[in-house]
């Protein structure tokens, strides 16, 4: 919202309303290619875009722009540039929603100006009520929890002590996931393992996996046997799945590098003899006799473990401080021609950050922004903000310049 205006500044302006018109500046008049022409709109426009908005818009966005219809935004008291471009590029066919499109097309653009400076004239609708959204709790501190029961094998950091065991520190989330549902679903044959799978749901496998993933991974504290140098040759076929020197770039495939050499050889006697089944393991598991099983182990096990590309998720908090770096504090836009966001319809941001992320829209910003979010994040930033007390906001027009 726009600070109060001066009480020098009201005098002025108090002064300048008593001056005969000769005497008065003349109204400034943009260009006509200028974005924030409906920022400079008059009470004639205005009345204008009232009467094009009450026969055109009002049936859907609501009497006084505050829309009653799910999925449909209030235009109440949005900023009036930002208003007018998207009603241009519905127009012009560049941003796609059939209703707005045979809405907007017949119309002038000197309409368009006025029905925007219409609504942004108008008192913002009242947030939403009903109770906020609990705040999810913290993945990495619920996986470090849920955690606890696998330190007695997998050790205290995710680093094992016990030959035959795996580290799990620094492990790509996605193998960790997919290892977890092949203990819960009996593909992967281990009693212990597929109990303590079973227990846990979708959400706190997720959880555990970023805890492990962001532990900073060592070198397991295990006994090696084989030769690592004759290892190293036999390894080269794996290196274009596993990663040179054992540390994988690709999702969903773990990093052998640092692991425990007892583990990498059972875990590859299993993919060749059948009890795992992975069809891209099968072949090179097959070439491989037992003494080359150990090489190969002892070659990775040796070698020093990377961190994944994993970074911690950023809570509601965090989220929201970003997106107001641009829509303003708490979602109240100070520029013309970027969006408030504050007491919009929830269902209507969803699916305005979906289409961002889908590149259904069209911005870099947005596109930059929104591919970070999660579903989740989503739902908790609408939420959040359809929650907020939109502020009205004042320009005021300096003449020679903009607001």
């Amino acid at each position: 919202m726009g600070p109060p205006l001066p009480a020098l500044l009201l005098l002025w302006l108090a002064l300048l309303a008593a001056l005969p018109a000769s005497a008065q500046p003349a109204r400034i008049k943009p260009a006509p290619g200028d974005d924030l022409r409906s920022v400079y709109a008059n009470a004639a426009d205005i009345a204008d875009g009232k009467r094009v908005a009450d026969s055109t818009c009002a049936r859907c966005h609501g009497a006084q722009g505050v829309s009653g219809m799910r999925g449909v935004p209030h235009l109440a008291g949005q900023r009036a540039g930002y208003l007018h471009a998207q009603l241009r590029a519905y127009q012009q066919g560049t941003q796609k929603h059939s209703p707005m499109e045979g809405s907007a097309r017949f119309l002038r653009d000197d309409a368009l100006v006025n029905v925007a400076a219409y609504y942004a004239s108008l008192e913002p609708p009242r947030a939403a009520s009903g109770k906020a959204r609990a705040a999810a709790p913290d993945p990495v501190q619920a996986g470090r929890s849920a955690a606890a029961a696998c330190s007695g094998c997998h050790g205290e950091n995710g680093v094992t002590g016990m030959p035959g065991t795996p580290s799990l520190a620094g492990l790509e989330p996605k193998s960790f996931a997919a290892a977890m549902a092949a203990y819960k679903s009996g593909e992967r044959r281990h009693d212990l393992m597929k109990s303590l799978a079973a227990s846990l749901d979708e959400t706190s496998i997720g959880n555990l996996a970023l805890y492990y993933a962001l532990l900073k991974p060592e070198r397991a504290k295990t006994p090696v046997a084989g030769d690592a140098a004759a290892g190293k040759a036999a390894a080269a076929a794996c290196s274009g799945c596993h990663g040179e020197a054992g540390v994988s770039t690709i999702p969903g495939t773990p990093s052998l590098a640092g692991q425990d050499a007892q583990y990498l050889a059972a875990a590859t006697q299993a993919y060749r003899g059948g009890a795992r089944r992975d069809e891209t393991m099968k072949a090179p598991a097959a070439a491989l006799d037992e003494r080359a099983i150990r090489d190969v182990a002892a070659f990775y096990a040796a070698q020093t473990p990377q961190p994944p590309n994993v970074r911690k998720p950023l809570s509601l908090g965090e989220l929201a401080s970003r997106c107001d770096r641009c829509h303003g504090a708490n979602g109240n836009s100070v520029e013309p021609l970027i969006p408030a966001l504050a007491a919009q319809r929830a269902e209507w941001l969803e699916r305005t950050l979906e289409a961002y992320r889908k590149g259904e829209r069209k911005s870099a910003a947005m596109a930059a922004m929104s591919a970070l979010l999660s579903e989740t994040d989503v739902k908790a930033l609408a939420a959040h903000y359809s929650r907020q007390t939109a502020r009205p906001v004042v320009y005021v027009l300096v003449p020679g310049g903009k607001p």
